[in-house]
């Protein structure tokens, strides 16, 4: 009986931890966002929800948080959520490699290599071309834009 108070009160644990993540989520929170979407994505204390993990990343992206953008960028190239796009995925990728040092620079440029396998060199200058010309968004109006959606 006592076991069973220990797992009971870990899971609540694991659920205050999903209810303050999602709140920080909710507000903007770019790493929370992407920690919210890694989650959906491996089904972890949630549902796995492909098309979820894809709108938590993506927010995150729009801010301009580096690894959020490198996990869109690998669900583009897999196909997970979204239709298979190697040009968005290089994009992502290659902004995510644009802001990062280190083993993550390395990581992100080793995929950002294996996705430009994959395209045409036509598709690889729109793809760069597409990173170059974009631009970070705020909350604000990342928020708007999803109660635009939701009406």
């Amino acid at each position: 009986m006592v076991l069973a108070g220990v797992v009971a009160g870990l899971a609540c644990q694991g659920e205050t931890a999903l209810e303050g993540l999602t709140t920080r989520a909710e507000q903007g929170d770019a790493q929370a966002q992407n920690s919210l979407g890694v989650r959906y994505n491996n089904g972890e204390g949630v549902p796995q929800d492909y098309a979820e993990a894809i709108k938590w990343y993506r927010l995150a992206a729009e801010q301009g948080y580096a690894h959020a953008q490198y996990n869109l960028g690998i669900m583009y190239y897999d196909g997970e959520g979204v239709p298979q796009d190697y040009l968005q995925a290089h994009m992502w990728v290659n902004l995510a490699a644009s802001k990062s040092q280190g083993e993550k620079n390395e990581k992100y440029a080793k995929a950002r290599k294996l996705i430009a396998e994959e395209m045409t060199s036509a598709q690889i200058a729109e793809a760069q071309r597409l990173a170059r010309e974009w631009k970070p968004k705020t909350w604000d109006e990342l928020k708007q834009g999803l109660e635009t959606e939701s009406r």
